[in-house]
């Protein structure tokens, strides 16, 4: 029999969630259902702690997720594309059992899971792929911005990716949304998910559909590392974590003033990708050392809780749920039992707001600073494009809408407009 020919396909690698596009009819692309019933999938891998195999067991996706929740030995890791462009990318990290593995690995066999998923769909192999990425993976430095794009082709190579083409986010949202426009305009595409808020302004229309080339349609782009993830660390530190002692004081030694306790802890705690980090024996005795710098000892004694029962990511994500129940019932219970039983915090929409507002005026920043690098007036621009998981916060797009009054609103899929539009274009790219 001859084999059928080798395919294409194209990847969201996102923060926080992942999707995949194939080829679909004449010209059209479709999502691949990468879980059961679904399209998109967490960004998560978790490695079983299980000594009697020699390759540690990794599940994907929702299921990393519940084998966490249900208490399974192993560890998670998520936001692995934060690590891109950092020291972090070029270390190992513990998985559990006395193993370690290097932190591209955890990138690569995520990547070669969402292949196996394109190619189980497709019904042949997938060699060639589009895959998509952030403006900046790193603001302001653009060798680190280089080095992140490189490693991130060197794992879809490692994988069996043989022809990689990166397009970035915004542009593949632009890409969704122009299928749907009846005549040209000039389109601001605001990409806002769960590490990166992009911005692209895009030329899109009939005429333009299918070039594979489209650089003289982009008049700027900008982004910056602001995004979900960053609201998650605010609503923790702001609900969460002073109750384990963050902004708390020190005992007054005579005639002096109090001292407020270390707070690096806090924020690593707050942060995805660095949470492991404060489980290490080391960092564990040094916190367990400074009890004596605690003013009130049941925050101390909290933080240890969390430390010796690796809460963490339990911590993370309910300040994330949080975030998500408040801004549609404006007030939001965080359950902390497993901290220390009947403790719990209470979050209004007013606090949370403010919480996550310096953030929030530094993305709408960014979305007025693409325009001024494009020259282009702000009413000029026709239409507002939001997708992207943290666009569904409505005080978000209130902000950034908020300095294009003229613009027409429009809200793509917050979790497929970018795979959408990046299979499009590796159709344009790839033929077929």
């Amino acid at each position: 029999m001859t084999p059928r020919p080798a395919g294409f396909a194209a990847i969201d690698f996102g923060t926080s969630n992942s999707a995949v596009a194939l080829p679909a009819g004449a010209e059209g692309a479709r999502l691949v259902e990468v879980e059961a019933g679904n399209s998109t999938m967490p960004t998560a891998v978790f490695y079983r702690a299980d000594g009697a195999l020699a390759e540690p067991e990794r599940v994907y996706g929702r299921a990393a997720i519940a084998a966490y929740v249900d208490g399974v030995e192993g560890r998670l890791m998520r936001s692995m594309k934060s690590i891109l462009g950092s020291n972090l990318a070029e270390q190992r990290t513990e998985i559990g059992g006395g193993r370690s593995v290097p932190y591209l690995d955890v990138v690569a066999g995520y990547l070669r899971h969402l292949k196996q998923r394109a190619e189980a769909d497709a019904g042949h192999e997938t060699s060639r792929l589009v895959l998509g990425r952030p403006v900046f993976f790193v603001d302001g430095e653009p060798e680190r911005d280089r080095r992140a794009q490189a490693a991130l082709e060197a794992a879809a190579r490692a994988v069996g990716f043989a022809e990689v083409v990166f397009q970035y986010e915004p542009i593949a949202a632009a890409l969704d949304h122009e299928r749907r426009v009846e005549r040209e305009q000039i389109v601001l595409v605001a990409d806002i998910g769960g590490g990166t808020s992009d911005f692209s302004l895009v030329r899109v229309g009939p005429s333009r559909r299918g070039r594979a080339d489209r650089r003289d349609d982009i008049l700027a782009s900008h982004g910056l590392h602001v995004a979900g993830t960053d609201f998650d660390r605010q609503i923790e530190l702001e609900a969460i974590l002073p109750l384990l002692g963050f902004r708390s004081l020190g005992p007054a030694a005579k005639g002096q003033l109090p001292r407020e306790v270390p707070s690096r802890i806090y924020f690593d705690l707050a942060t995805w990708h660095l949470i492991n980090t404060v489980y290490t024996p080391a960092r564990v005795a040094e916190l367990r050392s400074i009890r004596s710098w605690y003013a009130d000892p049941l925050q101390h004694r909290r933080l240890m809780q969390v430390l010796e029962a690796r809460l963490g990511h339990g911590l993370a994500a309910e300040a994330e749920a949080a975030k998500i129940a408040v801004t549609g019932a404006g007030r939001a219970h965080i359950d902390l039992d497993a901290v220390e039983s009947g403790l719990g915090a209470e979050l209004g929409r007013e606090q949370a707001a403010a919480a996550i507002d310096a953030d929030l005026e530094r993305i709408a920043q960014a979305a007025r600073e693409t325009l001024r690098g494009a020259g282009i007036a702000p009413e000029r621009v026709e239409a507002l494009y939001f997708t992207g998981g943290s666009t569904g916060l409505a005080s978000l797009v209130e902000r950034i809408g908020a300095a294009f009054p003229a613009a027409a609103r429009v809200r793509g899929e917050r979790f497929a407009s970018v795979a959408q539009g990046l299979g499009l274009h590796a159709r344009a790219v790839f033929g077929g």
